[in-house]
């Protein structure tokens, strides 16, 4: 069972703007829970006891609030001071947490609730089956998104993410499984993980399993609001 945990937390929000001039995305609220403490409460429930998140735009406001809520959970926070290192950047800083241990790489803009726990232990099932499997991600079809608005990032084959077509029909959900050594090569240190996920697309090594659960994303501002009207399950 997977023990550790990254929530990628360091972005500007621009899309929620002017909510997040002076409030950082993952601390914005939907139903009284920030989208931050969802997230950690989701890893909580799957077994995680060890989480890194990575900050950067309002750092100090993420880094309050995580001394505050003193969640019953190992959180170690680290900022990314001079510039923001993007996704890949951002996870390749806090490799040395992981001790070259598979890890969970999660994002806080999708609502996490109980549903996702069947999902992220098959997850766990399909990865540790094949050694040569580098990434697991969960994937969901357009068809099951709130925000009608996302164009696909994937196709997904056989338990295999590919990107051979224009018709993209799956979204990356924000939630995969990851070996730290698909960053060995990596020679920038600003960088998306899409370059990662396209390396290991091309050496068939990046498997994808198919969520069922409508897909709860905050994407922009507009998004933002019709969620908050929106009974959310925990």
């Amino acid at each position: 069972m997977i023990k550790k945990a990254m929530i990628l937390a360091a972005g500007f929000g621009k899309r929620m703007h002017p909510l997040t001039l002076d409030c950082p995305k993952p601390l914005l609220k939907i139903h009284e829970e920030t989208l931050l403490s969802n997230t950690i409460t989701f890893l909580q429930k799957i077994g995680v006891e060890k989480i890194v998140i990575n900050v950067h735009y309002l750092a100090s406001k993420i880094i309050k609030y995580i001394d505050k809520k003193k969640f019953n959970v190992e959180i170690i926070i680290e900022e990314e001071k001079d510039n923001i290192l993007d996704t890949g950047g951002g996870i390749l800083n806090v490799l040395n947490h992981f001790l070259n241990e598979p890890f969970i790489t999660i994002n806080p803009d999708t609502l996490w609730n109980s549903d996702y726990l069947k999902e992220f232990k098959l997850m766990e099932k399909v990865f540790f089956s094949n050694k040569d499997n580098s990434c697991c991600m969960l994937v969901v079809s357009k068809e099951k998104s709130f925000d009608k608005s996302l164009k696909g990032d994937f196709n997904l084959e056989k338990n295999l993410i590919n990107r051979k077509k224009n018709n993209l029909k799956y979204i990356y959900t924000g939630l995969q499984i990851i070996r730290p050594e698909v960053f060995l090569n990596s020679k920038k240190k600003i960088f998306s993980i899409n370059k990662i996920w396209n390396i290991l697309i091309e050496n068939n090594k990046l498997c994808g399993i198919k969520s069922n659960i409508n897909f709860l994303h905050v994407n922009n501002i507009s998004v933002y609001k019709d969620l908050i009207d929106k009974d959310f399950k925990h």
